[in-house]
């Protein structure tokens, strides 16, 4: 969803795309302090939110973010977690996109717990409309001199 009240003035929109949760988990999700209202990636100006209720939150500056891709569907835990600085961001083994960085950069786990991310992992509902969006925002590709 489009929310122009939350982008400064003269900048693009900013536009807020779900987690995608599965019908199972959603009962357990809104009993760990997550659910729909608090699960999300938002593209800002100038930075990519990630939240997943209180248990995992990143604010990621855009000019860091190096490759946006879908990735083959996973199958395993659902939730936050992570290891070598790869987290996977999740409430369902389908809609996976990757985010690269160039640099690693600070996200929050279970509210306190600083750790560092170079490759996050989430499930989105519409993980087509966030890679048109990214693709959208990053402009044309640098045209190669001959």
């Amino acid at each position: 969803m489009t929310d122009p009240d939350q982008a400064p003035q003269g900048s693009p929109a900013t536009r807020r795309f779900a987690i995608r949760v599965d019908p199972q988990f959603r009962g357990l999700f809104v009993l760990f302090g997550a659910g729909r209202r608090h699960d999300y990636v938002q593209i800002g100006a100038g930075s990519l939110t990630v939240r997943l209720g209180w248990l995992f939150r990143a604010e990621i500056p855009s000019s860091t973010v190096i490759g946006v891709h879908h990735h083959a569907d996973m199958v395993g835990g659902w939730g936050a977690h992570g290891w070598r600085n790869r987290w996977l961001v999740n409430g369902s083994s389908r809609g996976i996109v990757e985010v690269d960085l160039g640099s690693p950069q600070q996200a929050w786990v279970a509210g306190f717990w600083p750790v560092r991310l170079r490759t996050l992992y989430v499930s989105l509902e519409d993980p087509g409309a966030f890679l048109r969006e990214t693709a959208i925002r990053a402009g044309p590709a640098p045209r190669k001199a001959d």
